[in-house]
Parts: structure tokens; C-alpha cells; sequence
């Protein structure tokens, strides 16, 4: 297996990388009360998590930014696999501005003052399709 990031790749795969690695390695040191706030957002969108304990969720989510960080990062990972994992990760995070009361302004897909943190985010998918777009497409 040999080195398959292109040259072109290189900053946004890095740009992702950072933002995602930080997020990941703040999270495994995260109190009960960060917890359980993570936890309390997260499930109220997606109820299949209220199955998990929110210091089990936090955990799985840290350790899923991690490995997402360091995908994008090793260059033996191919531009469509880390593109795809990134592309549906930062999908659930959209995910989580679309279904949250009070992050759109109402009737618009536009961002009110406290949703613009989970908007933000849409540059990850756009780096993610990016990647897979790119890698499938360049034979």
C-alpha cells in the first residue's frame, strides 16, 4: 500500500484533520456536566442515542473524532474513504442544525445567532464530497 495523498488534498484533508482531532481529544477529558449537555443536544435529535449513558456517548464521540482526524491525516487512507467518512459525520452534524429548534432563522435555511456554530460545518461536507468527488473522478 503506498502514499495516495495528492498534493491538491493536502489542506483541506489537514484543515478537517485539526478542527476534528481538537474537538476529539477535548472531549475524552469531558466532565459529567459536559456530558451529559452533549448527550442531552445530541439524543434529542437523533433518540436512538438515549440508549447510551452520556458519558459512553461522549467517549464514542471522541474517540470517532479521533479516528476521523487521524483517517484524514495517514496518507495511505485514499481521498474517497477519508472524504466519505467525513462527508457523514459533518452530515449528522448538519443533521443536528436542520431538526434543532432555534438554530434557522424561521422559514429559512439561514442560521440564527445560535445556530451558526452547527452551520458553520457545512464547509466540512463540502471538503468531504470534495475528496470523493476528486478521487473518483481523476483515473
Amino acid at each position: 500500500m503506498g502514499i495516495s495523498v495528492k498534493a491538491r488534498h493536502l489542506p483541506q484533508r489537514v484543515a478537517a484533520a485539526a478542527i476534528i482531532l481538537d474537538s476529539g481529544i477535548g472531549k475524552l477529558s469531558a466532565d459529567e456536566e459536559t456530558a451529559e449537555r452533549l448527550h442531552g443536544f445530541a439524543s434529542g435529535t437523533y433518540p436512538f442515542l438515549k440508549k447510551l449513558k452520556p458519558t459512553q456517548f461522549v467517549r464514542m464521540l471522541a474517540v470517532s473524532e479521533i479516528a476521523l482526524g487521524t483517517a484524514l491525516l495517514v496518507p495511505v487512507v485514499p481521498a474517497a474513504l477519508a472524504g466519505a467518512g467525513l462527508t457523514a459525520f459533518s452530515s449528522g452534524l448538519l443533521g443536528l442544525y436542520v431538526r434543532t429548534p432555534g438554530m434557522r432563522k424561521k422559514g429559512s435555511p439561514f442560521p440564527t445567532q445560535q445556530g451558526i456554530t452547527l452551520a458553520k460545518d457545512v464547509w466540512l461536507v463540502g471538503i468531504g464530497l470534495g475528496l470523493v468527488l476528486d478521487d473518483l473522478t481523476d483515473r
